[in-house]
């Protein structure tokens, strides 16, 4: 089963701190999916990711909701 993260309303830099702190409470391997509207999480996750070891598998937009599919590393 895959953990969701709804940060829809939240703004930088909280969508990528309620990441983080979910990915650091899980196994390495363990997927989270990340919900957010700031444009700026197009930019930010993916960074997130590269920076902190972690795979970002996915990413996608539908009807102004940004979607993440990230793998801790």
């Amino acid at each position: 089963m895959m953990e969701e993260i709804d940060a829809i309303g939240l703004r930088c830099p909280l969508p990528v701190l309620r990441l983080r702190k979910r990915l650091a409470a899980l196994a390495p391997g363990a997927r989270v999916r990340l919900l957010a509207d700031d444009p700026l999480a197009q930019v930010d996750v993916p960074h997130f990711c590269t920076e902190q070891g972690h795979v970002l598998e996915d990413a996608g937009e539908e009807a102004g909701v940004l979607r993440f599919t990230i793998r801790r590393g």
